[in-house]
């Protein structure tokens, strides 16, 4: 017995189970783009911690030593001893603070080294824009994208988003049309600004944003890794 023709309730009842396939299985493969980034971060960010965190005990013990003979040594004429102490104590809770902050922005500038350093070393910047292209595409799921980069990375960042609209159509059975334009400042350390066909959506995928946002996101977490967990604090975001 021939099979009857769908009919058109059939015909896109059958159409949005295989967009909603499609856009399981592009999740399920940007989880997976993303866990390995986040792996590659937690990496670099341990190395970052260690080395900060053992020169900030090296400087820490040497200011706790000079705290110590400098109350040893107070003169006759100061201020009565708990006066002074405490003085002294919170002079160097103050210092502890300042050092602290110096210490994370160190870590942070270290961080924006490694991230120019990337963008000038042309086979990983390829890969990473790849990366992040392909999410784009998955995230927005359009057959034209526009991609906005730095005038010296259009050619770059051609070969990227040719590469990556092939690795959209092998995970999502779906094409998308690029064209990349150079319309991002120089003055950044590289990435990518993904717009939709309608315009209605921008994703920011430059180096200076996603560092902004690990910046952060990661923020407590750095602080508790390099000096502990603050006992005053009951509450943590």
């Amino acid at each position: 017995m021939a099979s009857r023709p769908l009919n058109d309730d059939e015909v896109l009842s059958e159409m949005n189970k295989m967009v909603a396939f499609i856009k399981q299985e592009a999740l399920e493969k940007a989880r997976e783009i993303k866990v390995k980034a986040d792996e590659e971060f937690a990496i670099e960010k341990a190395k970052l911690v260690k080395q900060e965190q053992q020169a900030i005990d090296a400087q820490y013990e040497k200011k706790r030593k000079g705290t110590e003979v400098s109350q040893k040594i107070g003169s006759p004429g100061a201020l009565p001893r708990h006066s002074a102490q405490s003085t002294l104590t919170n002079k160097s809770r103050l210092k502890l603070l300042q050092q602290r902050e110096e210490h994370l922005q160190d870590l942070f500038s270290t961080s924006r080294e490694s991230i120019v350093a990337l963008s000038q070393d042309e086979g990983r910047y390829v890969q990473f824009l790849e990366g992040v292209i392909v999410q784009g595409f998955l995230s927005l799921l359009e057959a034209e994208v526009t991609v906005h980069s730095r005038k010296k990375d259009v050619d770059v960042v051609r070969r990227a988003a040719d590469g990556a609209a092939k690795q959209y159509n092998d995970i999502s059975g779906r094409t998308v049309k690029p064209s990349v334009e150079g319309t991002l400042s120089d003055d950044i350390a590289g990435g990518v600004k993904l717009v939709s066909g309608n315009l209605r959506i921008t994703l920011d995928n430059t180096l200076d944003e996603r560092l902004r946002l690990l910046e952060d996101r990661m923020l407590p977490e750095i602080r508790a890794d390099l000096f502990g967990t603050n006992q005053n604090r009951k509450f943590y975001t």
